[in-house]
């Protein structure tokens, strides 16, 4: 257990220490300051916005950015399913890859237009290379910088004072991919093809085993790019089937750390940011350190329930639940992953969530039904996480018979209406799902266990879906037309409510003129 213990604590540690200048550099990024990318960028930048005709000195009102927000993740949508439907007739499919079904092309569509990355499939099987990287990798990058967007907006909604606009929404989306997400995920993607995960658009390899001497079918494809990018979006979404519990897509102990680490990377740097931001660094640690103990203590229930909690059985010495977890990783890897995942709205597996122990399953339910706020998605994380501070702030306020105020900004009913769509939505929308699945005469056949376990197998998916996470428990056949069109209309409404809703909430604090604080007003 000592060395879980210290595994765990070095990940602590690190994650800490990487998060505090990355979040000064968001910060730097947010405000159009200059930084050592500047140089080279900027002419791409400016380029980029001449060929979009956006004029990044024009700023947006609330109800602009939240339109070019849908309007934008429409766009994407439309694309990726006409993308996955034609795949058969385009180029770089050298396996020739027929389209999916036009259920499974919108329900991938939508998950990773929603920053969720459910995947109904195998990527191996189903998608092509051209498919793989002009669909589900670009979505990868610019869910995650419209959910970073979002987040610029409401932190602006803060520090702004009587003011109608806050921001633009392409230069937002703009300087957070050319100036943070791609940087980063290129040193990431190197990182990884270093360790081995595969990066060719080269055709499956056909090899004999060691066993036997039978062909064995080898799945290849330009990995390293998307795995990148899918754990610092915190997207999630797997390049092959087993996602990275596959050895292609994480082979050795330290591209697991990479990949582990990268998950929760920028999250927890946007505390730092908003921190920066709002002019009151305790403002960003308060939330930093309210998400590290979450964190923390999901961490170490999930360990202690692997680690002496497993099967037993006569004759054999227990050394932990070691079913459904690869040996290179074990208990310690596999735990801490699996709580890093649902901490965030990421998804990705190094194991499989199914064959976890009743409280190790528990606790990543519990942190994707919390709305992932526990560091969370990139940006989404963060919004969520003020709307529950602003809720705390209006119920405290209320209880002693004061004006509810943060950030020297009234809390008034408009903005708890934004706030309760915020963190009601996942909850009602998790609940829905999950009726509607359990009373269709089909589901017992959808699932691979019967009882308590059967219907926690529908539970994780409604759940992971309603809160834009991914994982799954695994034992639930997610490929009918059914939970192809309902996942994937709850995956957008879960998405996109709460963000709009985020967003005419920064509108509507900008609009304010912030008052003094005093004794009795600070919460």
């Amino acid at each position: 257990m000592s060395i879980f213990i210290w595994q765990n604590l070095f990940f602590v540690v690190l994650l800490v220490g990487l998060s505090i200048p990355l979040g000064i550099y968001v910060y730097h990024v947010m405000i159009g300051k200059k930084v050592f990318l500047t140089p080279v960028l900027t002419p791409v930048e400016k380029g980029l916005y001449k060929l979009m005709g956006v004029r990044d000195e024009e700023e947006m009102n609330a109800k602009e950015y939240t339109l070019a927000i849908l309007l934008f993740g429409l766009a994407g949508l439309i694309f990726l399913w006409l993308l996955q439907m034609l795949q058969g007739f385009l180029p770089f499919n050298p396996e020739g890859l027929k389209g999916p079904t036009w259920h499974l092309a919108f329900n991938t569509a939508a998950s990773f237009v929603s920053n969720t990355n459910w995947q109904a499939y195998s990527g191996e099987s189903t998608l092509s290379y051209l498919t793989q990287f002009l669909g589900l990798t670009v979505q990868n990058f610019v869910s995650a910088a419209t959910g970073i967007a979002a987040l610029f907006a409401l932190i602006r909604g803060f520090i702004l004072k009587q003011q109608n606009t806050i921001g633009n929404f392409w230069v937002d989306l703009m300087r957070t991919t050319l100036y943070v997400l791609i940087p980063l995920s290129l040193v990431i993607a190197i990182a990884l093809v270093f360790q081995g995960v595969v990066q060719t658009f080269g055709p499956y390899r056909v090899s004999a085993t060691l066993e036997n001497g039978s062909a064995q079918i080898l799945p290849l494809g330009p990995a390293a790019s998307q795995i990148a990018i899918k754990q610092l979006g915190t997207n999630g979404g797997g390049f092959f089937g087993l996602n990275s519990a596959f050895p292609f897509e994480n082979p050795t102990p330290f591209s697991n750390l990479i990949e582990v680490l990268s998950i929760l990377l920028i999250p927890a740097s946007l505390c730092v940011t908003f921190g920066k931001a709002v002019k009151d660094g305790r403002q960003g640690w308060a939330i930093y350190i309210t998400m590290m103990i979450f964190f923390i203590a999901a961490l170490i229930l999930t360990t202690m329930s692997e680690q002496l909690f497993g099967p037993s059985f006569e004759g054999v010495a227990s050394s932990g639940n070691m079913e459904g977890k690869e040996i290179i990783h074990g208990i310690g890897a596999s735990s801490q992953w699996a709580v890093v995942t649902t901490a965030a709205s990421n998804g990705s597996v190094n194991a499989m969530h199914d064959s976890l122990t009743p409280l190790g399953g528990l606790v990543p339910l519990f942190l994707m039904q919390l709305g992932e706020i526990v560091f969370g998605g990139v940006g989404s994380g963060l919004y969520g996480m003020l709307a529950f501070v602003l809720l705390t702030v209006f119920i405290a306020g209320l209880m002693v018979g004061r004006t509810p105020e943060y950030l020297g900004k009234k809390v008034e009913p408009f903005d708890m209406k934004m706030v309760c769509l915020i963190v009601l939505v996942p909850p009602l929308l998790t609940l829905l799902g999950t009726a509607a699945a359990v009373v269709m005469p089909q589901a017992v056949s959808w699932l691979t266990n019967s009882g308590a376990h059967g219907f926690s197998e529908i539970l994780y998916a409604f759940t992971s879906m309603a809160n834009n996470n991914g994982s799954a428990f695994a034992g639930f056949n997610a490929n009918t037309v059914f939970t192809n069109v309902l996942g994937g209309i709850i995956m957008l409404l879960v998405r996109f409510i709460p963000m709009s809703a985020a967003v005419f909430l920064a509108g509507n604090m900008a609009k304010k003129k912030t008052v003094a604080v005093n004794e009795g007003r600070t919460f």
